[in-house]
């Protein structure tokens, strides 16, 4: 649960401090008054990660060299350039991100899924008809929050990836000798086959999960999975090597959605590509309670504007189990509720704790 987040220099929130009801508030604020990173920053508490930039240095405050985010006065991030001027000759170097807990520097593996969280954003929107790499994305995301081991079975997976790459590059042009890949083979198989296992189970889950939702939830996801193993890796070595890239394993891992036999992707209308992408944030919600014990905190980006009445009832009835947070740029969203308390604590941004 989030109690208090303190941002500084993060985004265009220079230094701001929010406090968080433990069952729901509303950041209610015009587009481009902030309200997203406030999410943004939330998420990178729960995993190290940012879900918008593509380059981190991009959440630093564009006149500073220094951002910070602190939540529930335990957990903070410190983003850098790479660099402080520090009244020095030349500016020094440091650390470009840096994790702690307690103020003990802690690396991505230990710092992750301290804090629970599942987001569901407009963007969310394309993990149906978008590129598998989304996919790929949104299940080490669920699954890292959940398991250690996981997270170190990609990280290392994604080390091992980039040298063997490299390697079969060597092979191709220096005419290196193929026995060097033995040590990348088996390191890729030994954590591609944990990832694949944890996926597989992760999406069975989803696919038996009965939300009892009143309204068509039969869906599916049909995992298109890409074993690696010993047998494989011989079969596909020459076009391995004349492509310089390994051509199977989890990296080339995807999942389709169905709609009974339909595929969401090709035949769906928009209404329900929507709702399929409702269904499987809900069965992460459920997946993460059951897998840790802990209420996970739900981020709700702005989603209303994308939903009809009928979903944003789903929704709103769901949101009464778990701490959750919405951002909205209309307030009408929230004149249903009664006895709620405003504060204004930016010159654009209302939260509204009930």
């Amino acid at each position: 649960m989030i109690n208090k987040l303190v941002l500084q220099n993060f985004r265009n929130l220079k230094k701001e401090s929010f406090q968080f009801s433990p069952n729901l508030t509303f950041i209610i604020a015009p587009n481009a008054a902030g309200k997203t990173n406030i999410l943004e920053a939330i998420f990178m508490l729960s995993t190290g990660k940012s879900f918008k930039a593509k380059i981190e240095e991009e959440c630093i405050n564009y006149d500073s060299e220094i951002a910070r985010i602190t939540g529930n006065s335990s957990l903070e991030i410190v983003l850098t350039r790479g660099y402080l001027d520090i009244g020095k000759s030349a500016p020094s170097r440091v650390a470009r991100k840096k994790l702690t807990i307690n103020k003990i520097s802690k690396r991505l593996i230990d710092f992750a899924s301290n804090l629970k969280v599942v987001l569901f954003a407009p963007h969310d929107l394309d993990l149906v008809t978008d590129a598998p790499t989304l996919r790929r994305k949104f299940l080490d995301t669920v699954l890292s929050q959940v398991d250690r081991e996981y997270r170190r079975a990609v990280l290392s997976y994604d080390k091992g990836l980039r040298q063997r790459n490299r390697l079969l590059f060597r092979i191709r042009e220096e005419n290196v000798s193929r026995s060097h890949l033995l040590f990348w083979n088996q390191l890729l198989i030994k954590n591609g086959n944990y990832i694949t296992d944890k996926r597989q189970k992760f999406i069975d889950f989803v696919n038996n999960t009965d939300f009892k939702l009143n309204i068509n939830t039969n869906y599916k996801l049909e995992y298109d999975r890409s074993a690696i193993s010993e047998g494989r890796l011989e079969q596909y070595k020459n076009e391995e090597i004349a492509s310089a890239t390994t051509l199977v394993g989890p990296h080339r891992d995807d999942f389709i959605f169905k709609l009974e036999e339909k595929n969401l992707s090709a035949y769906g209308s928009r209404a329900e590509q929507r709702m399929g992408v409702l269904w499987l944030k809900l069965a992460e919600l459920s997946f993460i309670e059951r897998e840790t014990s802990e209420m996970p905190t739900l981020l709700l980006d702005d989603i209303f504007s994308e939903l009809d009445h009928l979903h944003r009832k789903v929704v709103m009835n769901v949101i009464k189990n778990y701490q959750t947070i919405i951002t909205a740029a209309d307030p009408h969203f929230v004149e249903e509720f009664k006895n709620r308390k405003k504060l204004k604590l930016h010159d654009k941004i209302k939260i509204i704790n009930l």
